[in-house]
């Protein structure tokens, strides 16, 4: 075995496991323990945050440096990563000139049995029928976002409502607790607990302005049902039909971007840039329409009628009671 080879091997050997004593990595390259102590030197100098570890045999940690020092991957890795870096456009967040620089550099030290793999595997990623574009998000902001979840900081941020569009005033700074970020048809999402709506909500990263510094710190909630996929999933597909005595759909004059955060357990799917439909429940026909009503957009009633004829009771109600205006006393 050559120099470089065992070197491989070490590095390699030290991916798999937290702690490695010396003389089993030294029977493991049927070396001596002088020639491990070597190589662990030769990876110190190229990069590598190797730390020697206490105990009855003595060995070796990899640890995380200051430095991104040469990766080793194995086959099925390698093509992995590939295959990720050929759909980062659908992640739209800004990475895509970044993620074509990096495929290059993979695929030009990539052994010809796995250019071969990923020649086969090549990826176009597309958006779904209705799927507006990817928004251009500020790697700037998902760090932020990332590390106040990490760090379980208080969020502080403006948020782009359209309230604030059309009053032009600004509106107070939502003060969030992040739980996670999520990524779905070319948009990202903050999963957070809202401390003055006391409620969960999803946010649009794009329309996210964080405000720095970050809050306190706070101790962790758990996302009803406890899984934060299913959860996510949940906001986005909607809830079982039978969970609401009545049940309507309408289209909504609004992109499904911004129907998707105020939802709650409906189901939206975008129609355009412009329009998407939103299937929702109530308690009531007169409390289905409300509901609908609070996105403050021209809207349409797919089914049922009688949805169509709480709308225009609703409507009657409305126009009496800004005719007759408060009672005074």
């Amino acid at each position: 075995m050559t120099t470089t080879s065992r070197l491989l091997r070490v590095l390699s050997l030290l991916q798999t496991r937290r702690d490695w004593p010396g003389s089993l990595l030294a029977s493991r390259l049927d070396v001596s323990d002088r020639t491990v102590r070597r190589d662990i030197d030769r990876l110190r100098e190229m990069g590598y945050s190797i730390r020697a570890t206490m105990g009855p045999d003595g060995g070796y940690r990899l640890d995380a440096g200051s430095e991104l020092p040469p990766l080793l991957f194995d086959d099925d890795q390698t093509v992995a990563v590939a295959i990720a870096l050929q759909a980062a456009p659908a992640i739209g967040a800004g990475i895509e000139e970044a993620a074509i620089r990096a495929l290059g550099t993979i695929r030009q030290v990539m052994p010809s049995r796995l250019r071969h793999r990923l020649d086969a595997l090549e990826v176009t990623a597309i958006g779904r029928p209705g799927d507006a574009a990817p928004l251009e998000i500020s790697l700037d902001v998902l760090v932020i976002l990332a590390n106040a979840i990490r760090d379980r900081e208080i969020l502080r941020f403006d948020y782009a409502t359209r309230e604030a569009a059309d009053t032009g005033e600004p509106l107070p700074p939502r003060r969030v607790e992040p739980h996670h970020l999520v990524t779905s048809h070319g948009r990202w999402y903050l999963v957070g607990w809202d401390l003055e709506r006391d409620d969960w909500r999803l946010y649009s990263v794009e329309r996210i302005h964080p405000r720095i510094p970050n809050g306190p710190r706070f101790t962790q909630r758990t996302v009803p049902g406890g899984d934060v996929n299913e959860f996510v999933s949940a906001r986005f597909q909607g809830a079982d039909v039978n969970d609401w005595p009545c049940r309507g759909t309408v289209i909504l004059s609004a992109p499904a971007r911004d129907v998707l955060p105020f939802a709650g357990d409906g189901t939206v799917t975008a129609i355009d840039e412009h329009t998407c439909s939103l299937d929702a429940g109530s308690w009531s026909w007169g409390a289905l329409a409300a509901s609908f009503g609070r996105f403050e957009v021209p809207m349409e009633v797919v089914n049922p009628p009688e949805l169509a004829a709480a709308f225009a009771t609703l409507s009657e109600r409305y126009a009496t009671t800004s005719k007759t205006g408060p009672t005074r006393t």
